[in-house]
């Protein structure tokens, strides 16, 4: 005993005997005492009461002291373990129904008397384990251990927005524990115990106490909610089964190192080696945690499922259909991991009415397909039923009315088939393979899977309904570029017919020759941008400064073989302004060939260009048959409506429509059997270029 007395010793468990005193003292004077509050005080004095103890005798030597402080070290543990117990039980009560794990608290019973038992065999010089310090190493090191596990379940228990409160008292107790074990290790492998690592124990145990008063100011009473989940179990399970197994791996190591001659240190670390890496192994593989939960599932719950993690589970992975992993194979991956299942595939129906492999996961391609009208479609739709192909293959399915189909029966590896239904239309179905564990279908597996059938269907339904939208959208934009060109080339044949209808009586004429020819070229380039712009996929050309007199000269001089002739006003300097040249020639020029139809030929049609503050201002006005105000109001510039017997409607629509999107506007006055005044400002190109990009770019 005296290898292990210092002064390190003495003052650090002095340090840690006046820091635990001074904390029980400031609980119990102010603190609001709850059952929680109790248990820290109580853990907290048992902690100042082993510190005096390993203090008294650090100075004196009395070994009786020692001992004493021993078992101080296991009242010690039992009161944080009785501590963390209370914890986890606070929220959900001590009934059958708490949600909490069975073992802990016979667990931490047993624990603590087998700590105790370690202690009495030392003292008294029973060797239960080779000798009575190996004895009370080991039982010393299993109780730091379980405070390891039970840490480790009571940090999961704790809700995500709680954990801010307990990961100080976590940390702190943890790092305790992982301090014993590292202790109790090296005593146990080495038979004695190492004065410095001893000596630092107080220190250590001062240095984590700050952590748990700061997660005691953080909890007064300690009051917040504990939600306890098969994931909980899983890990934690696996965690003491992971001790108890490196336990007895370091059991079986001392004995072959102690009867193992000159090869025993040898034989020991290959076994750690082996040990550790085939834990690590298992560990790894999903064959293996899949059999655990289903263990866990069967033996210590009503329920095999968390339904609400399982739910928030399936559209996760559905939601993240992208990242990775196509929607089919999200949808594959989130109804395998249901059941255990390493993968599968899914078939959806396609244009021919059949349903063919659309994704897989961890399988491979099959070139098979299912007609819809099938009599096992049929079923799959009519009873929304997961076919286990298994059972159908074995006879052992009477309700499967309908007969399989051949690749079902031919493919060994499938085992279910689950129909995806979604507003009554069977959108397809996903075959999973064979689980890694065997589990058993019952009612509870049949419903999760149609519930998670149902979701990945909406998923699958909304998928193709975005799909045909799009294309009735690309076919829509079609159709309206189409309507516009159709509407051009009405125009240019009108121009080519008016033209031919004067070459009988001025085909002698140089200058109608001349005018013919200016009409065919113009005609011919028009054609040509019309075909350019079907053919072509490239967006327009941004819009460049647009010179409006020579554009409205060329519009008017365009139309002179017209009756009445148009003429045009200048009533400004040149004016420019933003847009696409052509475009706005073709609805200016749609604008006055509207006001030459609807005029006879003694009238009069009209252009005018003229200037308004920032504002260039067209002005077509003819003494033609006019417009209803109601016919201006609800129809001029709908598509699809005019007043002209092989007119369109869509001059007037499209018109309107660009107008806007320059930043400008339209407005009309009419009067029945008067006439019509069309009238369009543009913003100039001084104070236009802000908002004809702003519209570009939209």
């Amino acid at each position: 005993m005296e290898s292990i007395l210092s002064q390190v010793s003495a003052w650090s468990y002095a340090f840690a005997a006046v820091l635990h005193g001074l904390f029980a003292l400031y609980l119990g004077v102010a603190w609001r005492r709850g059952r929680q509050g109790i248990l820290l005080i109580a853990a907290v004095v048992a902690s100042a009461l082993w510190a005096v103890a390993n203090w008294v005798f650090s100075t004196s030597g009395w070994v009786w002291m020692f001992q004493l402080a021993n078992l101080l070290d296991v009242l010690r543990m039992a009161a944080w373990f009785g501590f963390l117990l209370s914890m986890l039980s606070q929220a959900s009560g001590d009934g059958p129904d708490s949600g909490l794990p069975a073992w802990p608290k016979p667990g931490m019973l047993a624990i603590v008397t087998l700590g105790a038992i370690g202690v009495i065999c030392f003292t008294l010089g029973v060797p239960l384990y080779g000798t009575p310090l190996r004895t009370w190493a080991a039982t010393a090191l299993m109780t730091a251990v379980f405070g390891l596990v039970l840490l480790e379940l009571f940090y999961r228990a704790v809700i995500e927005r709680s954990r801010w409160g307990v990961k100080p008292l976590v940390l702190a107790l943890g790092g305790l524990f992982a301090f014993d074990v590292y202790l109790y290790s090296e005593m146990l492998l080495f038979s004695r115990i190492h004065p410095v690592i001893w000596g630092v124990r107080g220190f250590a145990h001062a240095l984590a106490l700050p952590l748990v008063a700061v997660s005691a100011s953080r909890n007064p009473e300690w009051t917040f909610r504990i939600s306890v989940s098969r994931h909980v179990v899983f890990h934690s399970t696996a965690l003491a089964g992971s001790g108890l197994y490196l336990l007895i791996i370091a059991g079986a190591g001392y004995y072959m190192r102690y009867f193992g001659g000159e090869w025993g240190e040898a034989l020991q670390l290959a076994l750690l080696f082996g040990g550790v890496l085939f834990l690590g192994v298992v560990f790894f593989s999903g064959a293996f945690r899949a059999r655990l939960r289903v263990f866990l599932a069967k033996h210590f719950f009503a329920y095999r499922y968390d339904y609400r993690t399982e739910w928030l589970g399936v559209t996760q992975a559905l939601s993240v259909a992208g990242d990775g992993l196509s929607l089919g194979e999200s949808v594959v991956k989130a109804l395998a991991d249901l059941v255990e299942s390493p993968g599968g595939g899914v078939w959806l129906r396609d244009a021919n009415g059949c349903f063919s492999q659309q994704a897989r996961l961890n399988m491979p391609h099959y070139g098979l397909q299912e007609r819809e009208d099938s009599d096992f479609a049929r079923f799959m739709l009519e009873r929304e039923w997961i076919v286990n192909l298994q059972e159908a293959r074995s006879g052992f399915s009477p309700d499967v009315t309908a007969p399989l189909p051949e690749w079902a029966s031919e493919l060994a590896d499938m085992w279910l088939i689950v129909p995806l239904i979604s507003s009554g239309v069977l959108v397809g179905f996903v075959v999973l393979l064979t689980p890694r564990t065997p589990v058993d279908v019952n009612w509870e597996v049949l419903d999760l899977l149609k519930m998670a059938g149902r979701q990945a269907a909406s998923y699958f339904a909304r998928m193709q309904a975005t799909e045909a939208l799009l294309e009735a959208q690309k076919f829509d934009a079609f159709n309206r570029m189409s309507a516009f060109v159709v509407h051009d080339l009405k125009n240019l044949v009108a121009q080519m017919s008016l033209m031919l209808r004067n070459a009988e009586r001025h085909k002698d004429n140089p200058e109608f020759q001349a005018d013919m020819l200016d009409t065919v070229r113009h005609v011919e380039s028009r054609m040509r941008g019309l075909m350019a712009q079907l053919m072509e996929k490239t967006p327009i050309n941004q819009r460049k400064p647009v010179l409006l007199k020579g554009l409205l000269e060329h519009i008017v001089q365009s139309k002179r073989m017209f009756r009445p002739c148009p003429t045009f006003e200048e009533g400004a300097p040149e004016l420019a302004v933003f847009a696409h040249s052509e475009r706005l020639e073709r609805i200016l020029g749609h604008i006055v060939q509207n006001a030459l139809d609807a005029t006879l030929e003694h009238g009069s049609v009209s252009v005018r260009l003229s200037q308004e503050g920032n504002q260039a201002c067209i002005t077509v006005r003819d003494t033609g048959s006019g417009m209803s105000t109601a016919f201006i109001r609800d129809q001029l510039f709908k598509p699809f409506q005019t007043t002209k017997a092989s007119g369109m409607g869509i001059g007037a629509y499209e018109a309107h429509q660009y107008v806007q999107e320059l930043g400008g506007n339209l407005t009309v006055q009419s009067e029945v059997g008067v006439g019509t005044c069309f009238e369009i400002r543009l913003p100039i190109a001084a104070n236009a270029q802000n908002a004809g990009n702003k519209a570009v770019a939209e």
